[in-house]
């Protein structure tokens, strides 16, 4: 695939780094980003956020942890733009913003591919990048400083509360299956749901685990949903259900379908990521099959992006090769002890 850039066509190569606690750990892999520390600037700090489905609630809620540090910080201003679904329009907005001459750039690219042209383009301006939530590499493989969460971690934590629910349901392969939901051509997704599955077999004492039945989504809640009722209609003698995905929007997508199409809440063991969608249900008091969710504080991310630029940028720290962000699993009865803000 490729993607142009000032009228001119550019080769991109996929790759995907796994992220791997929020005050920054260095895994000791050589990163594209500037290993030194920036030549200190003084005065006011103007930091691109580009975000990818900038709807979406995670990002809004990142976008609002970002522009919270910011005036925390003192004299720094963070404009957020939202890319939508569209890496044409990540490369042209980037260009924008440089073209603005702002002092520090983080993104959430809209596809891992594009990630060398992002990362040349800002190393060319001179201008220190981090890559949130999904990794990006250069042409030679190298990562981005990236800020964000261990997409493999964040799925084990997942299949294994969903393992924990499934034993205590007392349920059987037989009359069970699992769905799980998520955009398939991208990686941070692809890591995670893998991460589930594998915590998943290992958390039922290694018997026989459910057939999984994959659906390859678009990572919203109306595609999760609508393709949801194919996925029932072809296995209508099913009794239970376990689901996860990338997301909470897949999540509670299927949830919702499978409530749709008659499943009773106390057949579906749901195990949302995110818990911005699946806390929706909790605080109505609703009998649903979201049971628990892991929680990632998209504040958390937003915070910590502009945290390391501008510390780089005020000549006090290198960019950190990774920060990750902490993450805990929560349900109907704990979820508003996390800290969770359910809007």
């Amino acid at each position: 695939m490729k993607y142009t850039r000032r009228g001119v066509v550019v080769p991109v190569v996929a790759v995907g780094v796994l992220a791997a606690l929020l005050a920054g750990c260095s895994s000791g892999a050589e990163s594209s980003g500037e290993a030194t520390v920036s030549a200190p600037k003084s005065g006011k700090l103007t930091i691109a956020l580009l975000q990818k489905q900038g709807d979406q609630q995670y990002f809004v809620d990142e976008a609002t942890g970002a522009k919270d540090e910011a005036k925390k910080l003192g004299d720094v201003e963070v404009k957020v733009i939202d890319l939508g679904t569209d890496a044409n329009k990540a490369i042209s907005e980037l260009d924008n913003v440089i073209a603005q001459k702002v002092d520090g750039i983080a993104i959430v690219v809209p596809d891992q591919k594009i990630g060398p042209q992002v990362i040349d383009a800002a190393k060319a301006a001179g201008i220190p990048l981090v890559a949130s939530d999904d990794a990006i590499s250069s042409g030679d493989g190298k990562p981005a400083p990236f800020v964000g969460f261990d997409g493999h971690g964040m799925g084990m934590e997942v299949g294994k509360k969903a393992a924990e629910l499934y034993k205590a349901a007392g349920w059987t392969a037989a009359d069970t299956r699992i769905i799980a939901g998520w955009k398939q051509d991208l990686k941070t997704c692809g890591d995670r749901v893998q991460g589930a599955a594998e915590a998943f077999k290992e958390g039922i004492g290694g018997g026989e685990a459910p057939k999984t039945i994959e659906l390859g989504t678009d990572n919203s809640v109306g595609d999760a949903l609508n393709k949801t009722g194919a996925a029932l209609t072809d296995n209508h003698a099913v009794k239970h259900w376990v689901v996860w995905g990338c997301n909470d929007e897949n999540e509670t997508g299927i949830v919702t379908g499978l409530q749709n199409g008659k499943v009773a809440p106390d057949n579906i063991i749901g195990v949302g990521l995110g818990a911005y969608l699946t806390c929706k249900d909790w605080k109505a008091g609703q009998t649903t099959g979201n049971k628990a969710a892991l929680y990632i504080g998209g504040p958390a991310v937003g915070s910590a992006a502009v945290r390391v630029l501008t510390e780089n940028l005020r000549g006090q720290k290198p960019l950190p090769e990774r920060t990750i962000a902490k993450t805990q699993i929560v349900d109907a009865k704990t979820w508003q002890s996390s800290g969770l803000v359910c809007t």
